[in-house]
């Protein structure tokens, strides 16, 4: 209804007042102002009230779901590279004293590392060897502890004996000190130069050997049985091949037993001084093997391939 409508509700209203009121009219006056009313002032959109204290403000829309967050696949992480083995070489050293085959850590000292880094070294003590730039003992016993060394996997020391320290009869020829006097003077600052060595060709290596076995053959067997029995240098395990004698020391009872191999051939003179040692050793709670083939004198792959099973076999214990 509009406002003239209203307007002539409200004068029909007035001139009834004069007369008696009608309940109708009244009724229908009231009517149409509330329709007026709510025609002029409905909302154009309902909205929710706000809760009490808070102001209206203009309707939020509807919330819009969030894009999926794209999943990337992580890129294969590449294997590092392996390091260097050996981590570096020393400089070419000009020496009579390495055969082909095995490399020179300095002029008396010729080393071999195997295929794969190792950290395990044998200290290899040879048996007399004549002076000169050539000799079938010094070939012999680099190429035996070379290719024994490569195939157990292991790294190899071999230093040179010193002259004067060779049994009577070969003054010229070098050796190793076997006991009495000579052990006291010259045992000490061997294994002194024998650390150095050692440590010299970790720097090669790029680790330190965790693992050091000590073993010789003739005059180096009776060297490293000496060594054994004195405490006189720090090893797991030793070996004496075609050589070896020895008596109970002092020493012996407050060393920790290690494993000892000896070997020896059975056409070669040692194989009494041989087995006393290996009697010795087994007194004192030190496991021993003892193994004899049909050799005469010298280095022998055999002797150091056995070698190294026995150890091996005390390393997993």
């Amino acid at each position: 209804m509009g406002r003239r409508s209203a307007s002539g509700a409200l004068a029909s209203a007035g001139r009834s007042a004069s007369g008696s009121p009608s309940r109708r009219w009244i009724a229908a006056l009231l009517g149409a102002l509330c329709a007026c009313g709510n025609t002029a002032d409905a909302p154009r959109s309902a909205r929710a009230p706000a809760p009490d204290g808070a102001a209206l403000g203009p309707a939020e829309p509807d919330p819009v779901p969030a894009a999926p967050i794209p999943t990337v696949a992580a890129a294969p992480t590449a294997s590092p590279e392996p390091a260097p083995w050996p981590r570096a070489r020393p400089p070419r050293v000009e020496t009579d004293w390495c055969i082909d085959g095995v490399d020179a850590l300095d002029e008396e000292t010729c080393y071999v590392l195997p295929d794969a880094p190792t950290r395990t070294l044998l200290l290899y003590l040879h048996g007399i060897v004549p002076p000169g730039k050539e000799s079938q003992q010094k070939t012999n016993f680099e190429t035996v502890v070379s290719r024994a060394a490569r195939r157990a996997g292991v790294a190899a020391l071999m230093p040179r004996g010193k002259v004067g320290l060779a049994p009577k009869g070969y003054a010229s020829w070098r050796g190793w000190p076997t006991g009495g006097r000579a052990y006291g003077e010259h045992a000490a600052p061997l294994v002194a130069t024998f650390a150095e060595k050692r440590r010299k060709l970790e720097e090669i290596a790029g680790a330190p050997f965790s693992r050091v076995y000590v073993a010789g053959s003739s005059s180096g067997a009776y060297f490293a049985a000496a060594l054994a029995l004195r405490g006189g240098i720090e090893a797991d395990g030793f070996g004496a091949m075609s050589g070896g004698g020895g008596r109970a020391t002092p020493e012996l009872s407050t060393l920790a037993p290690r494993p000892f191999y000896i070997g020896f051939g059975a056409h070669d003179t040692v194989g009494g001084s041989a087995r006393a040692l290996a009697g010795v050793l087994r007194g004192a709670g030190w496991p021993v093997r003892v193994a004899e083939h049909p050799f005469g004198h010298g280095a022998k792959e055999v002797y150091l391939d056995e070698a190294f099973a026995f150890w091996r076999e005390h390393e997993a214990r």
